[in-house]
């Protein structure tokens, strides 16, 4: 036997089993094998769908996150705005209050200054007249250690007073 070359009869059969072997794949074998492949695309085309309708739900998601960032960022920009004028606004109140504080207090200092000064004025003059009448009592009584010196003036002061009532006008006197 020669396998190059095979013999007529064994052709034959080699035949007849590849058509028993082609026919039973065909009835039984082949249909369940296409029906596997079609489900396989089936699933195949499903899975590319989804993966597109994914994607699709991705880029929207992306577009969405996108504008939530562009918002976050306005919102962020408008905060700090808001921030910005509010620090600036407390620094102006607090300025003027500031401000008026030390004008308040500039002005109950004068007032203060002004109080002492004339309380030391007060006192400056009160000193001045005590030590005026201390000095006078001093000359006084120099001038008047004598008896007569002491009547010659008590009758001087006398007459004054007699003259400066003579001067005053009866309605005067009333009072």
């Amino acid at each position: 036997m020669n396998l190059v070359t095979p013999d007529t009869g064994l052709l034959f059969w080699m035949v007849i089993i590849f058509g028993l072997l082609f026919f039973i794949l065909a009835k039984f074998g082949f249909p369940i094998i296409t029906s596997m492949v079609e489900k396989r695309n089936a699933a195949i085309d499903k899975s590319l769908k989804d993966a597109e309708e994914v994607e699709a739900m991705m880029v929207a998601a992306m577009k969405e996150h996108d504008e939530m960032i562009a918002e976050v960022r306005r919102a962020q920009s408008e905060i700090l705005k808001e921030a910005t004028e509010a620090k600036n606004t407390i620094i102006r109140k607090a300025r003027e209050e500031a401000r008026a504080e030390s004008d308040k207090i500039l002005s109950e200092a004068r007032v203060q200054i002004a109080a002492e000064k004339e309380s030391a004025l007060r006192d400056i003059r009160k000193e001045v007249a005590v030590l005026a009448v201390s000095v006078s009592e001093k000359i006084l009584r120099e001038q008047l250690s004598s008896e007569a010196a002491r009547k010659e003036y008590l009758d001087r002061l006398i007459d004054e007073a007699g003259s400066i009532s003579t001067d005053i006008k009866p309605e005067e006197k009333v009072n």
